[in-house]
């Protein structure tokens, strides 16, 4: 085990400095939250009414964003269903076998029983060779986290975690009140900023921390902003960053709107059926993350079958007014 160990040490370290980014924001909004409550409303704002009602509105907001912040960080990322590997004959046949070609016959002749509609580039099966899966659809391998992650995303340093079916809603989220708390920080700010800014207050301790608080969440604000607006429009197509860059690949050929159902079935798919619970980082995304309904025009008469049987739950059958308004 000795030329293990450096790997292993390796790996380790690896983990370690992957909580980096992670350590930065929660000391970032730590600091936020101290010059917010104590040097601005219990130290600088004279009013007990508008110190109170800041001071309430505040906690609402911090309180969402730290909610969604740690639910996108601890839910692990979902992994394709035990039905996605190969059966012990075919796999056995598969390893032995040296010619790509023959794989892929092994693999067309499993993936008949399954719910995949989606191929690789090349027409092939797609297969991952580490994990030793069939791909479901829209799942990829995430080097990262060395794992197929299931309607995966992207990997995100800033939550050191992959971003995909499991914590997709609380990534969402977690833009929106993270947006949200900086938008109140630096609109509330703003009057006392001005009034550091132009000597109208005089110079205390607090006036650093206020100029600073301003500066921070109007440029965390910003660039947020670009990433949210990015994401509501993926929700709107129900694509994920991946199928934004390169669009799926169904039998017959590419289609960036495969997986689109119309704009409030999209919504619904990530968010849920009940709009009450869309605000809140509760788990009620839509289905398994195994298969997806896909729009009628993708799927092939001998699919259409097997799809049915295994999806019986939900039909792929899109409805007509979906299926022409998407």
């Amino acid at each position: 085990s000795a030329p293990m160990a450096p790997h292993h040490v390796l790996k380790c370290c690896q983990r370690s400095l992957s909580w980096i980014p992670v350590i930065f924001i929660n000391l970032v909004v730590g600091w936020s939250y101290y010059a917010y409550v104590v040097e601005l409303c219990i130290l600088t704002i004279p009013n007990n009414a508008e110190k109170i009602s800041y001071l309430v509105v505040f906690h609402l907001f911090f309180i969402m964003f730290i909610w969604s912040y740690w639910k996108t960080i601890c839910s692990r990322p979902a992994n394709p269903s035990k039905e996605f590997c190969l059966p012990k004959v075919e796999k056995e046949q598969y390893e032995k076998e040296e010619h790509p070609d023959t794989q892929q016959e092994i693999l067309k002749k499993v993936v008949v029983g399954l719910p995949v509609y989606t191929r690789t580039g090349t027409g092939a099966v797609r297969y991952c060779d580490r994990c030793l899966v069939i791909k479901p659809d829209r799942c990829h391998h995430c080097s990262t986290c060395d794992m197929c992650v299931l309607k995966m995303d992207h990997h995100c340093p800033w939550v050191n975690n992959c971003v995909g079916f499991s914590n997709y809603k609380f990534f969402v989220l977690f833009l929106a009140y993270s947006m949200l708390y900086c938008a109140f920080i630096a609109a509330t700010v703003l009057q006392y900023f001005i009034k550091f800014w132009t000597n109208q207050l005089p110079d205390t301790h607090a006036k650093f921390h206020v100029l600073f608080l301003f500066f921070v969440a109007a440029m965390f604000f910003i660039s947020i902003l670009s990433l949210f607006s990015y994401h509501l429009w993926l929700v709107g197509k129900n694509r994920t960053t991946i199928e934004a860059f390169r669009a799926p690949v169904f039998r017959n050929g590419p289609d960036k709107n495969g997986f689109s159902l119309g704009f409030s079935r999209n919504m619904a798919e990530v968010f849920g059926d009940q709009k009450k619970y869309w605000m809140f980082p509760i788990y009620t995304s839509h289905g398994d993350g195994n298969s997806f309904v896909t729009r009628l025009v993708n799927l092939d008469p001998e699919q259409i079958a097997v799809g049915l049987q295994i999806n019986g739950k939900r039909l792929f059958m899109v409805s007509w007014f979906d299926f022409f308004h998407s």
